[in-house]
């Protein structure tokens, strides 16, 4: 029997989003005995059902302790105790425990006397998660990466900060883009209806509307783009938040009405018509430790338009997969719009690229670089 058989995995997950199955399917094939412990799972994701052995302990909840209008706000994740006795019942030989919360606080608390191995993935590194002006919250979690065995990470800027503030090991901290869509989850089959006589290049947003998503960035550089004469895109915006109303004003006041078209909340399960439909993806965000809309878009061959706000602006080549810009500048933003309004030819070029890109950044090359971190630590 392999090796690999016989160790006992534990994920403890606050939430087990879809762009995290992927991975935790391809993962549990190399370790069976692998279990997610969430405190709030939506269901499995098309191509994904009982791929992995999932328990939800107890409930999910988050308690906002100050708002962020452009951020994230610092916030409080609750989630029940009761995974110490799930953990030492299952008697894991490893541990990855996402991010710094409290049941990662757990798990590093009974290490020694449960003689398990503790590896903390951090999604990616942004202003409002990463506490530098918090001295309390900075020792805390330099004495959580301490006593972890190792940190896997999405990107560099998560590396920079685990290694330059937080003070981990260069050797102990790994970066390898582990939230990645997968071809099952986008390859609908479901068509939507769309009007055929929508003006090209289509440009698409999608996300929850509010004000930390910069759409009211997007918005600003459609605005400029009248002001220059430029009235030949769509934009189509799929989702819906608190600040649809006062955007949607903000496109009557302007004479954009006729270029957007405000789709509202899709299922996720339908996301991949409108990524198929569309010839340019837009993410304005102020700040996403990460941002998996890209790679999905990235996945389904189209160029991007990507803030420095996100994390996955790293997988953005600038003037091969798509642009990157910076979000207080919606000026810039018009720029790359009318690149792509002016050369659509750019669009199938460069989306190209994209997949070509996303090629190297798949669930099964993620899962095998996560089980290379997992002996790691296990042989040590």
């Amino acid at each position: 029997m392999d090796r690999t058989h016989r160790f006992r995995i534990a994920w403890l997950l606050p939430v087990a989003w879809f762009y995290w199955q992927p991975v935790m399917s391809h993962f549990t094939q190399l370790f069976p005995q692998t279990k997610v412990f969430t405190g709030l799972f939506p269901g499995f994701a098309r191509g994904f059902e009982d791929s992995f052995a999932v328990e939800v302990v107890g409930k999910f909840q988050v308690i906002e302790m100050a708002r962020e209008a452009t951020g994230y706000g610092s916030n409080f994740t609750y989630l029940s105790p009761r995974i110490i006795f799930r953990l030492i019942r299952l008697r894991p030989h490893a541990i990855f425990a996402s991010s710094f919360g409290i049941w990662t606080v757990l798990a590093l608390l009974l290490k020694p006397l449960c003689w398990w191995r503790v590896i903390i993935a951090y999604e990616g590194s942004s202003p409002g998660v990463d506490y530098r002006n918090s001295a309390i919250r900075l020792l805390v979690r330099r004495l959580m990466v301490k006593f972890a065995d190792a940190c896997i990470t999405n990107s560099q800027a998560g590396k920079a900060y685990l290694v330059e503030i937080l003070k981990a090991k260069d050797n102990r901290v790994f970066v390898q883009p582990y939230e990645i869509p997968d071809t099952k989850t986008l390859a609908t089959q479901e068509n939507i209806e769309q009007d055929t006589a929508l003006q090209r290049p289509v440009f698409l947003f999608v996300g929850h509307i509010i004000p930390r998503k910069g759409l009211h960035i997007l918005l600003e550089a459609c605005k400029i783009l009248q002001q220059q004469g430029y009235r030949e895109y769509t934009l189509q915006i799929v989702g819906d938040g608190p600040q649809r109303e006062e955007l949607e004003k903000f496109s009557q006041e302007h004479h954009l009405t006729d270029r957007i078209q405000w789709i509202g909340r899709v299922d996720y399960n339908l996301i991949s018509a409108y990524f198929r439909n569309a010839d340019v993806f837009v993410l304005p965000t102020l700040e996403d430790t990460w941002g998996v809309v890209v790679l999905e878009a990235m996945l389904m061959g189209k160029p991007v338009l990507c803030s420095t706000g996100a994390g996955t602006a790293e997988l953005v080549v600038h003037g091969e997969n798509g642009y990157v810009f910076d979000p207080t500048q919606p000026e810039k933003l018009a720029e790359f719009m009318r690149q792509f309004i002016d050369r659509p030819i750019a669009i199938h070029d460069m989306g190209k690229r994209a997949q070509k890109i996303m090629s190297q950044y798949t669930p099964e090359a993620a899962s095998k670089r996560l089980a290379q971190v997992t002996n790691m630590v296990l042989n040590n």
